[in-house]
């Protein structure tokens, strides 16, 4: 389809689409790209369900970004051709830097579900928005929360990235304030054997999986728990990792007592659970916070084109005043210090593991 003239009124009953930018293939998360697009969905056929938009359904269209930068901006030009009304999605933060990017250039709003990269535009945005928490907001509380278990001396198995290198820089400036240390070693150059003589060697107590999954992160956590000089060290993965199937698919038992971040309240209200429960039909296995984001996502678009109207402009002006009734809370936006996005500002913050006597259930260790 191509985009109406500007200014021209859409044909009553014609759909409204909505880009979607999700890593569905390798070396996308593709588990974290599957939960994603079916909260999008799920949130889209609700609204749809409801009536639509003014009568209109919403329509979207889905793009896989396979974790590509290039990818993503490509799309983001392609969507913008087709007269999206708005651009949503995308999990991970270097991509979803490049699709921010983009659609700021281009115009077009892009409403981030999950990444938290807090430096998501290269300037301030007019266009940008995101949902998750700021990756200095979450992590610090992370911080906190080995600093509460009594841990000054972290490790960290960091793979190349622009994300793993902001967020060991966050651990090291918080934990380094308060008598820390965080001593990084590379996940792509040694092997899991080498990682573990090192993490012996240096005495830490705790290592973080600040590195992709299944590899390396998986064979790094069936080496640690095998070694016996590193009984004592806890493994935490602040990225999530372990929030998905797939952590227990591969590791079982060894993938329990892994601190991680997630994004949900302690006690879900009616919406969550509601959601819940069609998610869980959807996907056949449990949501991920990821899900979650994706729902929400779709409820703050829709709640804008009924409010405000369809155009670009529009969806911009609900980010500016106004709140909507998510999953996990009333979501507001606002311009945090630092960050050139507009951001919903409090979103809750867990952090969680899988329970060691029954690595199925989830149990909250801290809650910001």
């Amino acid at each position: 389809m191509s985009p109406p003239p500007s200014g021209a009124t859409p044909e009553s009953g014609s759909p409204v689409p909505l880009g979607a930018l999700v890593p569905l293939t390798r070396p996308g998360w593709t588990e974290a790209g599957r939960q994603l697009l079916a909260g999008l969905e799920l949130g889209v056929d609700e609204v749809n369900a409801g009536g639509g938009i003014g009568g209109r359904p919403l329509e979207l269209l889905v793009r896989d970004t396979a974790a590509d930068p290039g990818r993503a901006e490509a799309a983001v030009e392609e969507l913008a051709r087709l007269g999206v009304a708005a651009v949503a999605g995308e999990y991970h933060s270097v991509v979803a830097r490049a699709a921010a990017n983009r659609a700021e250039a281009l115009g077009v709003p892009f409403l981030c579900s999950s990444a938290v990269l807090d430096a998501l535009t290269d300037q301030p945005a007019r266009w940008v928005a995101r949902l998750a928490p700021a990756q200095s907001y979450g992590w610090r509380i992370y911080a906190d929360f080995l600093l509460a278990r009594g841990h000054r001396r972290i490790a960290v198995a960091r793979q190349a990235s622009l994300y793993w290198e902001t967020g060991t820089r966050v651990l090291r400036d918080h934990l380094g304030q308060r008598g820390g240390s965080v001593t990084a070693m590379d996940a792509d150059a040694l092997t899991p054997g080498e990682l573990c003589d090192a993490l012996a060697e240096g005495g830490a107590t705790a290592l973080l999986l600040l590195a992709g999954t299944p590899e390396p992160a998986v064979p790094l956590v069936r080496a640690v728990r095998a070694d016996r000089r590193l009984d004592g060290v806890l493994i935490g993965a602040p990225a999530g990792q372990p929030e998905f199937p797939g952590w227990l698919a591969a590791l079982g038992a060894d993938g329990a007592g892994v601190p991680f971040l997630r994004y949900l309240p302690a006690r879900p209200g009616p919406p969550a659970v509601r959601v819940g429960e069609a998610l869980r039909a959807r996907l056949g296995e449990e949501p991920s916070f990821v899900a979650y984001e994706g729902w929400d996502t779709v409820a703050v678009l829709a709640e804008a084109l009924r409010t405000y109207g369809t155009g670009r402009a529009d969806v911009v002006r609900a980010w500016e005043g106004g709140a909507v009734v998510g999953t996990r809370g009333e979501i507001r936006f606002s311009r945090l210090p630092g960050i050139g996005v507009r951001q919903w500002a409090w979103p809750p913050v867990q952090v969680a593991d899988r329970d060691p006597a029954e690595p199925g259930r989830f149990r909250v260790l801290h809650q910001d």
